[in-house]
């Protein structure tokens, strides 16, 4: 604080800078709060979907095992085909309060099944079934993985945003109050100091007036030893016409 000058200037500056970091921590709290808030459904929305995929799973494996039962092993078939993906995962982003969160997306590249005359011997409705499980499972984990990044990534923010609160209500906000209230104290001294001098000045002032006046009473009051009228031996008459 000694390094800072206790000047208005500086004061003012410094009252700016309060300001400013009052303004901050206000911002990043709401920002905090807005972050949990989302990070609390996060948590909801991933308890929920993982309840549901052991469900999902074993209903899927359980339908692959009744399809391979009912149209014999089918998967050498399926590995023999042109492999072309059906499905794909889109990449995007969800700005929460200033963060970016990334979010995959399920859709569909409207290719041709692969392998549709599996199940014409038997089993056909079985397969499609195992079809439609194992969809709505890759759905849910694509879900999942999406649920889970955000999830981390938001918990990161979380932390460095808690941490830039903390440390503009615990270390900025004091060192500055206190760098004010140190400007504070030496303004108001040298107030003190300055309304301490002018008293002591006027008090010598007035010292000197008395003496003076003393000195003046003692000598008894002042005669004017020029008594003569300056203006007696004036003759407007003596003086000499002025032509132009």
């Amino acid at each position: 604080m000694s390094e800072v000058p206790p000047t208005r200037m500086n004061q003012q500056v410094y009252k700016l800078k309060k300001k400013g970091a009052e303004s901050g921590h206000r911002l990043l709290k709401k920002k905090a709060d807005a972050l949990k808030v989302k990070f609390r459904d996060y948590a909801k929305a991933i308890a929920e979907t993982k309840s549901g995929m052991a469900a999902d799973s074993s209903s899927a494996f359980f339908s692959l095992t009744q399809a391979e039962y009912a149209a014999g092993n089918f998967k050498q078939k399926v590995s023999e085909g042109t492999m072309t993906a059906r499905v794909r995962v889109g990449a995007g982003i969800d700005n929460v309060a200033g963060v970016k969160l990334p979010v995959f997306t399920y859709f569909e590249t409207g290719a041709a099944t692969d392998n549709a005359s599996l199940g014409l011997v038997g089993g056909g409705k079985k397969i499609q079934m195992v079809r439609e499980k194992y969809t709505a499972l890759l759905q849910n984990l694509i879900k999942l993985a999406s649920l889970q990044t955000s999830f981390v990534t938001l918990d990161e923010a979380m932390k460095v945003t808690n941490r830039r609160v903390n440390a503009l209500e615990n270390v900025t906000i004091p060192k500055i109050q206190g760098v004010l209230d140190y400007i504070d104290r030496e303004l108001d001294e040298l107030e003190r100091e300055d309304f301490t001098r002018l008293k002591l000045v006027q008090g010598k002032k007035e010292i000197q007036e008395l003496d003076q006046r003393k000195r003046l009473e003692k000598k008894g009051p002042v005669q004017s030893t020029n008594d003569e009228d300056i203006m007696g031996n004036f003759d407007a008459g003596n003086d000499e016409d002025v032509i132009f």
